[in-house]
């Protein structure tokens, strides 16, 4: 298994207007003797496509750490596919069918087959990991790649440059909100992800046009309202993981260090976001041009 996996469910983090030149989607938070960027990440970005915002240089060339939701340059495949074959491969004789009913099986299977997957692999997965390869398959088949995306560009010029990496979490803890959700919302967030296979285009358009512009109302309206309307799923994936981080983040402002801190552009926006965090923690974030 290999390092994009760590990206799991791109779905939840990506958020033309590609000559827009407003305001990017990183902000400055200024610290007693320092200041934290705090960038909002599209994991995956088209490869026709994948020029990153200013602001993202601006930030970057005045850090000297870079901050990841998984230290990528530290990550390690085997730790992370030995998790994932524990917590994410059903018990010996159980199957995906007997768990998602006749109606949600027929409707994987011919997901599956459009995206080229083979049924044998996903009938001894746990839902919720089947939503997550069919949702990668679709978005690396809709021309984005993650090797494009913000994380990789970044890592790339630390790598050259030298400069220091960290990570806000491992990937037992960026995971293990999902594997611990019930069984009927392991299908519930299954039969979501087929959901949003059927307009990917369109709304990937939408998305990518919001987080270029930087524009926080837009991203948290395109990407906030449906899990907000599901809290058994938003609340693993982007609550618990903003009140882990949040403390980790003030750290860093204590510091004397300039950082930069890419995380998941729907981390940022909307209730319950690390920019409200901040806010209500008495920071003020500035957001670049």
């Amino acid at each position: 298994m290999d390092r994009k996996i760590s990206r799991w469910y791109l779905a939840l983090s990506l958020f033309g207007c590609l000559g827009a030149h407003a305001a990017g989607p990183v902000w400055a938070i200024h610290g007693a003797h320092n200041t934290v960027y705090l960038a909002g990440s599209v994991h995956a970005l088209p490869e026709n496509d994948s020029t990153l915002p200013a602001a993202f240089d601006r930030a970057y060339r005045d850090s000297t750490k870079l901050v990841m939701e998984i230290d990528l340059a530290k990550f390690d495949p085997a730790e992370e596919g030995g998790w994932m074959a524990e917590h994410g491969t059903l018990p010996p004789g159980t199957h995906l069918r007997s768990l998602v009913g006749e109606q949600t099986y027929a409707r994987v299977t011919a997901a599956a087959a459009q995206l080229g997957l083979p049924m044998v692999a996903l009938d001894h997965q746990t839902p919720w990991l089947v939503g997550i390869e069919l949702s990668e398959h679709a978005y690396e088949n809709a021309g984005f790649s993650a090797e494009q995306g913000v994380e990789e560009q970044l890592l790339t010029r630390v790598q050259t440059d030298g400069k220091a990496t960290a990570g806000l979490e491992t990937v037992s803890e960026q995971l293990t909100g999902l594997s611990q959700l019930s069984r009927e919302d392991q299908v519930r967030m299954l039969e979501q992800a087929m959901d949003d296979l059927k307009d990917l285009q369109g709304e990937m358009k939408d998305i990518v046009a919001a987080w270029r512009r930087g524009d926080a109302d837009r991203m948290a309206a395109l990407l906030s309202s449906e899990y907000e309307a599901f809290p058994a799923l938003y609340r693993p994936l982007v609550t618990v993981r903003n009140e882990r981080w949040l403390p980790q983040i003030e750290a860093l402002l204590k510091g004397g260090d300039n950082v930069m801190v890419v995380v998941g552009a729907l981390h940022l926006v909307g209730k319950g976001g690390l920019l409200e965090l901040l806010r209500k923690d008495g920071y003020t974030a500035t957001q670049l041009n």
